[in-house]
């Protein structure tokens, strides 16, 4: 009688338990899924018009003759495994000659140096920038070291650059990545293009996950950030800026030679937002060559479960509590919108973390009613509302994270791409606590660490065919 008694009460606990995590995370549930469904009205809206299909762009396009000098920047710590991959490729993608690969290494490096040096083999479109201070530092660090030499060519030269794109030390560009960007800044301060994460055969589960949110990020969320006029960030690859801009926001940082903030863990995020503080003009552009084949930047994300809850981290903590501390709020209702969705990061690991703790107390009460304790739950109607709500929303998802994967990717990835849902999950969850540890940790000691993803591969080690230039005859 006792033993029952005890029972009766624990399962009486797990009902409370339950009842508050469902009045929670249901909430928080419906309200992140008026938020999706918003993005999604626009995005079907911009379809509807036609203002959301990808551009086309011909061969004659890809291969003409930029309108200036660019000046490609790329930071490297201990890149020695991939960096000679990313220059050779770009040096025989890239058509043009106008343009200058700028690398900055660390005087302690010596291989990533190495490595850098052989694949340039004497090609004086490469430079490679040495900082004589220890790495790692930070990435915005190491970008104004290479910026500051860029700066001393211009003056030594009489010449100067009209255009700055970004790259990091993995990346396999696309050949009309310059020509789309050098016309895009024509008529706008900044340009982004898309990232596409290449499918890992060795990490079907974590790598592959990112192929999944990338696709609808930029194949949806971009797009209708970009209609709306809201401010567009950079994701530090494939992007590209007006030379006049940089200066303008090197001047606002207070010094002419500093446009990377390098207390930010999340430079180029910030940095694409402050083009519209400064009045400029962001776009962001999805164009596909005469193979359907999206020009976009193509790279291998991280493989395993801990380096991408490290590199997921990173992105909460510099986005969602730097982002905070150092650009506020804009006065722009569109921008407003889209910080909440970029900072929700932290709560949205608490919200999912509530979600499967439910499954935990679900799973308790499912063994006590094998036991024989009575344990039919009543729910407010209220409550049953948003529950209802939150099922159908995630159904909804599910056919959403289906359609985009398998634009990019084929059927069975955008199967995938829905079983891969809890993965994503999961390193949400984990990424969001590292984060506010990490957060923590830099409020008291003031020092901001790169905590840099490492490389093993690149696209071209394990898959050559990708690395052959893609057609750009007209469609």
């Amino acid at each position: 009688m006792q033993a029952t008694s005890v029972l009766d009460f624990a399962v009486a606990g797990l009902r409370a338990v339950e009842h508050e995590l469902l009045l929670f995370a249901a909430f928080w549930f419906v309200v992140g899924a008026l938020d999706e469904i918003g993005i999604d009205v626009c995005w079907l809206w911009l379809r509807a018009t036609g203002r959301g299909r990808d551009a086309a762009i011909t061969s004659e396009s890809a291969a003409r003759p930029l309108a200036g000098r660019t000046a490609v920047l790329i930071a490297c710590w201990q890149e020695a495994g991939v960096i000679g991959h990313t220059i050779a490729h770009a040096l025989g993608a890239w058509r043009q000659d106008g343009f200058t690969l700028y690398l900055g290494c660390y005087c302690n490096d010596p291989a990533t140096i190495a490595a850098a040096m052989a694949a340039a083999q004497g090609d004086p479109r490469v430079r490679i920038i040495i900082s004589d201070r220890p790495g790692p530092t930070t990435k915005a660090d190491c970008l104004n070291r290479i910026y500051a030499a860029l700066c001393d060519d211009e003056r030594r030269y009489a010449r100067r650059y009209c255009a700055i794109v970004l790259h990091d030390a993995e990346d396999m560009v696309h050949s009309a990545e310059l020509a789309v960007i050098d016309q895009a800044l024509e008529r706008a301060d900044f340009v982004q293009l898309p990232v596409r994460p290449e499918l890992q055969p060795d990490s079907p589960w974590i790598g592959a996950h990112y192929a999944d949110e990338f696709a609808e990020a930029h194949g949806k969320n971009l797009l209708v950030r970009d209609a709306l006029g809201a401010a567009i960030p950079a994701a530090g690859v494939g992007c590209g800026f007006a030379r006049d801009m940089i200066a303008r926001i090197a001047r606002r940082r207070g010094s002419l030679g500093a446009p990377f903030a390098a207390e930010c863990l999340t430079e180029d995020y910030e940095l694409g937002l402050l083009v519209r503080r400064e009045g400029g003009r962001s776009r962001f552009l999805r164009v596909r060559d005469a193979d359907g084949g999206l020009v976009a930047t193509r790279a291998y994300f991280p493989a395993r479960l801990d380096d991408s809850v490290r590199q997921k981290s990173r992105w909460i903590h510099g986005i969602a509590f730097q982002g905070w501390d150092r650009l506020g709020w804009s006065s722009s209702p569109a921008d407003v919108w889209m910080s909440l969705r970029d900072r929700r990061g932290p709560l949205t690991a608490l919200v999912l973390a509530c979600g499967y703790m439910l499954v935990v107390v679900e799973g308790g009460l499912a063994l006590a009613g094998f036991a024989g304790v009575r344990t039919q739950a009543v729910f407010s109607p209220r409550l049953g509302v948003m529950l209802h709500a939150c099922a159908l929303a995630l159904a909804w998802r599910c056919v959403l994270r289906f359609a985009f994967t398998a634009r990019e990717y084929g059927a069975l990835e955008g199967v995938a791409a829905v079983v891969r849902i809890p993965v994503g999950n999961l390193i949400a969850i984990l990424a969001g606590r590292r984060a506010l540890a990490g957060y923590l940790g830099a409020l008291r000691s003031g020092v901001v660490r790169w905590d840099k993803t490492e490389h093993e591969s690149h696209p071209v080690m394990i898959a050559p065919a990708l690395a052959r230039p893609a057609g750009v005859a007209a469609r």
